[in-house]
């Protein structure tokens, strides 16, 4: 039988969808679909059609359109970018609409309506990475059109697609109202532009009250200037003070301008809805520079106890936003040139190796901490995340020499200290490094100061996690590591708590649940294969004997030299029956001793 004839053809595909449609949808659903009904209304659709352009298909929040010429892809696309940018400038930031478009040019399968194929899905993937109100092309785009369009177009290099299997020469089309608008900024307040700091920097804008009762305008303030107050407390960051932020409020502000204006890399802008007894709080980072959505979260509660709500909330917001910063810092750390980086650059490096959990990663980590510190001696912060290495090399048995390993840590948490005594992730970088050399009452006055000073620090509290585990305390210790993954339920690190409530049921002879624990926290980071060990003793005394063995060669896979001996000179825990239950049962399974 014949091939059934397949019908392909060379042409211009637009993808387009909305940013951060579904936070727009939760602050007002009605007014966004109405806005966006307009907007298709008055601008896209006749653009479209003056174009000579055909919509194949349309989703809540997105299009596919199709074009016989890339010149008209590119003009359609303009056009409606630089009307969405006039129709947006009266807007309120929190309920804009802003379009991400990619247009790309391939060969495509037609099935009826429908088009399919690696040309379409270039599109989709171009739109994808768009930022809010730009326009990205293929170099199969920028090519044809250069010379018959006047526009410029920045060369972002090869980009690796999700799914496409080859890199893609992407361009960023300049629109002309926008290079305009720059120009005319840039020229107006180059000389009064506040340099970028060299670590995190962020202003928290007045919130929106979006409710119909002006009342509620004391509440949504008062969310902006509590997260600004506990910002504030981490010293890592550069906050802008209440009196600047606050001199945006009730404009329509342009989030580039505002970061360029107060010299920052972030902006937090959130709103505040009541609708009878019940509040949503909607939150939403933004990178300044390039108006790229960062991360945006929700937040609802009943009005009975509204301080109460405030608290929470605000404590929610500093948890998620801390990760996602740093997240962010560590991505653009690797997006700059190795001859650009600094010894901040060099620990945004290092940290996502730490977390990795891998002993090859981790000695990279150590590598690139002691480049930093080389290069700038007085970096508190290389200085512990350097000496926390070391002293987990000690406990996870990654060294050959554990004893000098605990030296060096020591020896660093030292230099930490002078240099910086105040830094709430400092002094939690020094309880753990005292904690694993085993010197528990030094430990315990650094993570109650680390916390009183930042009480809203994940990190922190999974640190207090495990001193109080060490001392003996297993259901306090569950508490805290509990705390801590509430406050950051997306941490990469929470693998850590995870293993440390399973060591806390086992201590205090919840044998299952401690099993269960630990193996969560081994499948959300497989490389913590030191875990393993933790749990034979469990299945030990329950009677699970290959179980246990079978967790004990896991362990042995990447511990080879481990002994009975070496383990238990790396114990810290002060529970005697649980040293006793967690070394016998390491014995029965096999590990010489």
């Amino acid at each position: 039988m014949a091939n059934e004839h397949v019908e392909r053809k060379l042409t211009a595909i637009l993808a387009a969808d909305i940013a951060g449609y579904s936070r727009l949808m939760g602050v007002d659903e009605e007014g966004t679909l109405r806005a966006l009904k307009g907007h298709r209304r008055a601008l896209v659709d006749p653009n479209i059609t003056e174009h000579h352009g055909r919509i194949v298909k349309t989703t809540g929040d997105g299009m596919l359109v199709e074009f016989a010429s890339a010149v008209d892809a590119v003009r359609c696309a303009v056009d409606i970018q630089s009307g969405m940018l006039k129709r947006n400038a009266e807007v309120p930031p929190g309920r804009r609409i802003e379009f991400r478009v990619g247009i790309n040019v391939g060969d495509i399968i037609v099935d009826g309506d429908d088009i399919f194929g690696d040309g379409v899905n270039v599109a989709a993937r171009l739109e994808a990475m768009c930022e809010p109100g730009s326009i990205l092309v293929s170099r199969q785009v920028r090519d044809p059109v250069r010379d018959k369009l006047p526009l410029s177009f920045e060369d972002l290099g090869e980009q690796a697609l999700r799914n496409i299997s080859r890199p893609v020469r992407t361009y960023r089309v300049r629109l002309e109202a926008e290079e305009k608008r720059v120009v005319d900024s840039k020229s107006a307040s180059t000389a009064n532009t506040p340099a970028l700091p060299n670590k995190p920097s962020i202003a928290v804008l007045p919130f929106q009250n979006m409710s119909d009762d002006q009342g509620q305008e004391y509440f949504a303030d008062g969310m902006a200037e509590d997260i600004i107050s506990a910002l504030s407390r981490v010293k890592g960051f550069f906050v802008i003070a209440r009196n600047s932020s606050f001199t945006f409020r009730s404009r329509a502000v342009d989030i580039k301008q505002v970061a360029r204006e107060l010299g920052v890399r972030y902006v937090l802008e959130g709103s505040v809805r009541r609708s009878g007894n019940r509040l949503r709080i909607t939150v939403q980072l933004i990178e300044g520079p390039s108006n790229a959505h960062i991360w945006s979260d929700h937040y609802d509660g009943g009005m009975t106890e509204v301080f109460d709500l405030q608290d929470r909330i605000t404590e929610s917001i500093i948890g998620a936003l801390e990760p996602t910063i740093r997240s962010a810092e560590i991505e653009r750390s690797r997006r700059k040139r190795p001859e650009n980086l600094d010894a901040y650059d060099l620990v945004m490096q290092a940290l996502p190796l730490f977390w990795n959990n891998a002993r090859e990663t981790h000695s990279h980590s150590i590598a690139l901490l002691e480049r930093a510190m080389t290069m700038d001696p007085g970096y508190a912060l290389a200085a512990a995340l350097c000496a926390w290495s070391h002293a987990v090399n000690a406990v996870w048995l990654w060294a050959d020499q554990p004893a000098r390993e605990r030296d060096t840590a020591l020896r660093l948490a030292a230099t930490a200290a002078s240099l910086d005594s105040e830094d709430p992730f400092v002094l939690a970088l020094l309880s753990a490094v005292y904690a694993n050399c085993k010197q528990l009452p030094e430990a315990a006055p650094l993570i109650d100061k680390s916390l009183a000073i930042d009480p809203n620090s994940a990190f922190a509290w999974h640190q207090r996690g495990w001193l109080t585990l060490y001392l003996s305390d297993p259901d306090r210790a569950i508490e805290c590591f509990e705390r801590g993954m509430r406050i950051s339920p997306l941490d990469p690190y929470n693998f850590n708590p995870m293993i440390g409530i399973g060591n806390a049921h086992i201590v205090a002879r919840r044998f299952e649940e401690g099993v269960i624990w630990v193996k969560k926290g081994i499948a959300a980071s497989p490389a913590a294969s030191w875990a393993w060990r933790h749990i034979v003793g469990a299945y030990v005394v329950l009677g699970r004997m290959e179980e246990a063995k079978e967790a004990l060669a896991k362990f042995r896979a990447s511990n080879p030299g481990a002994t009975v001996s070496l383990i238990r000179e790396s114990l810290i825990n002060q529970n005697a029956e649980w040293r006793q239950m967690h070394l016998e049962g390491l014995r029965k399974a096999g590990l010489p001793e």
